[in-house]
């Protein structure tokens, strides 16, 4: 299926909804470090991770270590100063799509580090800051899905 990566997610409920939107649609999650929140049990039933038995979760230190592992043929940024709108992408299963931090997205070090990664933005109405990550993760997933026939595999 495909591959949500939260770049320094900084809200539990956030990366709660997240999880369970991975195991409803058969996504993998990889989180990288530095993260808002514990990922001792007790936070993570708080955030509503109990879904967590049934989602891959992949912990990364930094950005470095997640690309050292080269674990994606096709990675796509997702963000406002995208230049595709996220509908115009053809996806493939096993594509990932990184999302930044809802504090201050993704760091210019990503930008550096993955200049070559196609840049995509969801629309909205001028004068709007940012869609809800949980929300953003969402529309680009189930187009991702819809595109590829919602096949489980």
């Amino acid at each position: 299926m495909f591959n949500i990566v939260l770049f320094n997610p900084q809200i539990p409920p956030n990366t709660g909804n997240i999880i369970r939107l991975c195991s409803n649609t058969g996504c993998r999650i990889h989180l990288i470090k530095p993260l808002g929140f514990s990922l001792d049990k007790k936070s993570m039933r708080r955030a509503g991770l109990d879904y967590l038995k049934k989602v891959k979760v992949k912990i990364y230190e930094n950005i470095d270590d997640f690309l050292k592992k080269r674990l994606f043929k096709n990675i796509y940024l997702v963000t406002k100063y995208g230049n595709k709108n996220y509908t115009d992408i053809k996806y493939k299963s096993g594509d990932f799509f990184m999302f930044g931090s809802e504090i201050s997205g993704l760091s210019d070090e990503v930008y550096y580090k993955l200049k070559t990664a196609t840049k995509v933005f969801i629309p909205m109405l001028p004068d709007n800051r940012s869609i809800n990550l949980s929300n953003a993760v969402a529309i680009c997933i189930y187009e991702a899905w819809r595109q590829n026939y919602f096949l489980t595999s």
